[in-house]
């Protein structure tokens, strides 16, 4: 937690200084420019710990406020500071001859019509489906529905509005089952108030089930817990349980758990191991990596946690630490994977390349 901290303020800083240089050759300005916009850069690089700070004393509308400044100007950032570098790759190989007032610009014109799209982009809920195939279901039951949600982020930003476009598309499908991956809440959840009660309103014949992600710890994980509980959903920290003898589902902790002391430290192979293996076994894990010991023990992993990026280009990061397909059936050594782009937004309310999903995963008898 405190590495990652650290490195991403040492990141972000690096992204204003490169911004203020970009403009500074553009404009060449003096101390009457420079001053004010090195404090309107200091602020936004402390705008996340401006916010829970305001969070943590019950000023919401403040911090509301300060969540879509700060986060949508990381947002913003980011696209420029991806964008004038690709420039200055052209300018330096020769591919483009422009002064740096042009070259400045462009990346502003680029990244706020990018981040204009990206923020309906991440309005624009998208039903993905997904068919698996397995002989292990009964016959008699032809077709099982699972619906997954993850990733969504209950918070300052993702809230009523953002929440029933995403309970929409699930009620929509109809579950007979309802999975969250992680991550449901985001941050400090002291007023998420009527927000359990429309999770609620969802009711499948088969139950609700979750799973902790690293922000359920970040945001204190007993009033996490207790908000998905009220929610509906069974939270599974390293246990599993037979739903009505026709599935098995199991669910470990996110790791981000273990510095605070709160990790269920429950290895997957002796969790699933204790299963019955001619019962179809799904897996609920917040990140999607395939334990290579619990291989052959379960028959469909679901995972969400990178977004896919979120916003492009991010998603090339992403892809050296998680190289994993997101958005599709991914089969690693005969284990199914199916990894979600999530359901919400963390930190900046746009998407780019990677469009919010609810998923719509149909296990059929074979």
């Amino acid at each position: 937690m405190y590495l990652f901290l650290i490195t991403f303020f040492l990141v972000y800083v690096s992204m204003h200084f490169y911004l203020f240089l970009k403009a500074k050759a553009a404009f060449t300005f003096g101390p009457l420019v420079s001053i004010p916009l090195i404090l309107f850069m200091a602020g936004m690089v402390f705008s996340p710990l401006t916010i829970r700070s305001l969070e943590r004393y019950g000023l919401e509308s403040a911090a509301r406020l300060t969540a879509y400044i700060g986060y949508t100007w990381m947002g913003v950032l980011f696209l420029f500071v991806s964008a004038s570098i690709l420039i200055d790759l052209c300018r330096k190989t020769g591919l483009l001859r422009i002064p740096p007032r042009i070259s400045f610009f462009i990346p502003i014109l680029i990244s706020m019509s990018i981040a204009t799209y990206g923020y309906f982009e991440a309005l624009d809920i998208r039903t993905e489906m997904v068919i698996v195939k397995t002989p292990k279901i009964p016959k008699s039951i032809g077709r099982l529905r699972v619906v997954q949600i993850s990733d969504v982020h209950l918070g300052l930003i993702v809230r009523e509005e953002r929440l029933k476009r995403i309970l929409n598309e699930v009620k929509s499908a109809e579950p007979d089952l309802l999975v969250s991956t992680g991550d449901m809440v985001d941050g400090q959840i002291d007023n998420l108030t009527g927000l359990a009660e429309l999770l609620n309103e969802i009711s499948p014949r088969y139950g609700k089930f979750a799973v902790t992600g690293n922000h359920e710890f970040y945001a204190g994980l007993a009033n996490s817990l207790d908000f998905t509980k009220k929610a509906g959903f069974k939270v599974l920290r390293g246990e599993s349980i037979s739903v009505a003898g026709i599935l098995n589902i199991a669910g470990v902790d996110d790791p981000a758990g273990k510095p605070f002391g709160l990790f269920a430290d429950i290895q997957e192979k002796g969790l699933l191991s204790t299963l019955p293996q001619e019962t179809f076994t799904l897996l609920l894990k917040h990140r999607p990596e395939v334990d290579k010991d619990a291989r052959g023990l379960f028959d469909l992993q679901l995972s969400g946690h990178v977004h896919k990026g979120q916003i492009f280009p991010f998603s090339i990061i992403t892809r050296l630490f998680y190289p994993v397909r997101a958005g599709e059936l991914n089969i690693i050594d005969g284990a199914s994977l199916y990894v979600s782009r999530g359901s919400g937004t963390w930190g900046p309310p746009i998407r780019f390349l990677s469009p919010p999903e609810v998923t719509v995963i149909d296990i059929m008898s074979n």
